[in-house]
């Protein structure tokens, strides 16, 4: 990006020495028109051009070289706009898949938390089902309910889209 507005900047710089160029040969060739006809101020013109027909055709050739630098800024210019996109369109990118990296690990953690508590459910869901008989003999009513609706959280992937779901334990 910087290459290229430095590419810019000496076509641009081109440019202004044409400009001047072109300035300083003319000068000299101004036709004072400020109380002559139209007609008379064109032909003076052609007076002119067919005197200094050398002059004239180096004053063409500036305008095109002067056409062609702009020609050549424009096409930077587009190429600089539309590598600005691709730059941005990049970044984008690699945040997202950086945050896609961090929610990586906190949905393994998830699942691995997932997993910790379905077995420490289960090894609550035993003991109640060891102290269940006895605790029925004792205060008449179940040690623990709501053992079938338990679920854990979890995170699956199809490769594109996440999706947390209920595990029932």
């Amino acid at each position: 990006m910087e290459q290229i507005q430095a590419e810019m900047a000496a076509l641009k710089s081109q440019i202004q020495i044409l400009l001047e160029e072109r300035a300083a040969l003319t000068i000299n060739n101004v036709i004072s028109g400020e109380n002559e006809s139209p007609q008379a101020m064109v032909e003076a013109y052609r007076r002119q051009a067919r005197e200094n027909a050398q002059l004239s055709v180096e004053l063409q050739g500036i305008d095109a070289a002067i056409a062609a630098l702009e020609g050549q800024i424009k096409q930077k210019q587009t190429k600089l706009v539309r590598w600005e996109g691709q730059s941005k369109q990049l970044i984008q990118q690699q945040q997202l898949e950086e945050a896609k990296e961090v929610a990586q690990v906190h949905a393994q953690r998830i699942n691995q938390l997932a997993s910790e508590l379905a077995t420490e459910v289960r090894f609550l869901k035993a003991c109640a089902n060891q102290l269940s008989p006895m605790y029925w003999q004792i205060y008449y009513k179940p040690f623990i309910t709501g053992f079938k609706t338990i679920s854990v959280p979890y995170v699956r992937s199809d490769g594109e889209v996440w999706t947390i779901v209920n595990r029932i334990i």
